[in-house]
């Protein structure tokens, strides 16, 4: 690997290029629980020009090339395996337009997440999507991952805000892909592919990002209830009564008294569940959303309903979900945060498995996540220094995707595959769809060097 970052020198200058073993341990990881590799080397380009160079050079000599951004990824997409050289995307931050006649904004792979918000809000617009690691996650990551987020159900996720790509292959060839047009329909829409590919495809340099109108007002929520079973009829009842809030998310007893623990923000320690309940849109329709939506909580079961009377106090009801990871990281020396999803009529079986699963094994999980559209995150608190329960986490996580799939969801609904969900996949997807994944990735990527081994061998 010595003469690779000496020939990778030459390119990019000796600062942007790390090879030194005590330089490499912080890229062997991302924010997994429990995998760790080491790269080769790791090189920090500017421009697509330079990427284009490392990846050139990277198929000449059939080097294996992981992409990275903020290493926030909760799947494993950017582990490196080891002498692979790490492409970090970081230094390339440039915001490179923001079109509010188009309502779009074009920026480089390494923009932070909150930095596209910050501007959007500046000029009136709102980027909709909003992962739990916004502060600090990539636009090239959310984008590689296809991130949702809190407002998921209302806005849809990363995929439903991308226009266009700047894309580099693997044999080091830059494509441009999409447009500011709103319609386009010319050939297939090949952008698509290369959104949620965790980087095995393609190596995204450039995101060009729709924007919408910021809405008028917004309402927020927290409702707490005795039974589970309660909240999810609850959630049930409001798509039913044809509203569709921003947020409608949720927490367990578990996660309720880490996050109490941890923020002392007064939630109900009693409770089984709380829902937090977010509308936004025009000041009449929110005020009527958010009435209707208290009323259905109230007539299904909830105990108390806290209705925020200022930004201030939304912001501190929105903080009980939005610590709610951080909250139960503090329990164990391990955590593992899970994904999975199914459909919004089954969540209060899924959750009652998980709930089961929990004591079968003797295990301490904490379950939240996106009730609105039947996205759990079902979160281990262990200790991956212990051997005999590290093997009681394997098999509970098998009977959880498992048990996703045969109730009609899939094993993954934002974290993707990576290394951590990738002996799942074929029973979520199936045999012939996970062929014609590999096809796709022999066509882009015929010698196996972007990301191998991720979501699939």
């Amino acid at each position: 690997m010595q003469k690779v970052a000496t020939d990778l020198t030459g390119i990019l200058g000796q600062e942007r290029v790390l090879w030194e073993r005590e330089h490499l341990v912080t890229y062997g990881f991302d924010g997994t629980a429990t995998l760790y590799s080491e790269p080769g080397c790791v090189v920090l380009p500017k421009t697509t020009a330079e990427v284009r160079q490392v990846a050139e050079y990277a198929a000449e000599y059939k080097i294996p090339i992981v992409t990275r951004g903020s290493g926030t990824g909760l799947s494993g997409g950017s582990v490196p395996i080891p002498g692979c050289i790490v492409l970090c995307l970081a230094q390339m931050d440039q915001v490179l337009e923001l079109d509010p006649k188009n309502l779009t904004i074009h920026v480089e792979s390494g923009v932070i997440t909150q930095k596209v918000a910050e501007l959007a809000d500046a000029a009136g617009l709102l980027y909709p999507p909003d992962p739990g690691s916004m502060r600090i996650s990539t636009i090239g990551g959310n984008v590689a991952e296809n991130s949702g987020g809190l407002r998921g159900l209302k806005y849809g996720v990363t995929r439903d805000y991308v226009m266009g790509l700047e894309v580099v292959l693997a044999n080091g060839q830059a494509i441009s892909l999409g447009n500011k047009c709103v319609k386009d329909v010319a050939g297939y829409s090949m952008k698509d592919v290369f959104i949620g590919s965790e980087g095995t495809l393609g190596i995204i340099t450039r995101v060009l990002l729709q924007l919408v109108p910021k809405p008028q007002a917004r309402k927020t929520m927290l409702a707490s209830f005795q039974k589970m079973d309660k909240a999810a009829d609850t959630v049930s009842a409001i798509i039913a009564a044809k509203i569709i809030p921003c947020t409608l998310e949720f927490l367990d007893r578990i996660t309720i008294h880490c996050v109490e623990e941890y923020a002392q923000i007064g939630l109900p320690m009693d409770a089984e569940a709380i829902l937090l309940i977010e509308t936004d849109g025009h000041v009449v329709v929110v005020e009527e959303e958010a009435s209707r939506m208290e009323e259905i909580a109230r007539e299904h079961g909830a105990t108390a309903v806290q209705v925020a009377k200022s930004g201030e106090e939304a912001a501190r009801l929105t903080t009980a979900r939005r610590v709610a990871f951080s909250a139960l990281a503090r329990r164990s020396p391990t955590t593992i945060l899970e994904d999975a999803t199914v459909p919004r009529s089954e969540l209060a079986a899924m959750i009652r498995f998980i709930q089961g699963v929990s004591i079968k094994y003797g295990l301490t999980i904490g379950t939240f996540g996106h009730m609105g559209d039947g996205n759990l995150h079902p979160t281990f608190l262990t200790d991956e220094k212990n051997t005999a329960e590290m093997a009681k986490v394997e098999k509970a996580m098998v009977e959880i995707f498992e048990h996703a799939v045969k109730l009609g969801g899939t094993i993954t609904g934002e974290h993707g595959v990576g290394l951590a969900k990738k002996p799942f996949l074929a029973n979520a997807v199936g045999d012939a769809s996970l062929e014609l994944m590999r096809q796709l990735k022999r066509t882009l990527d015929p010698n196996n060097l972007l990301n191998p081994g991720k979501i699939f061998d």
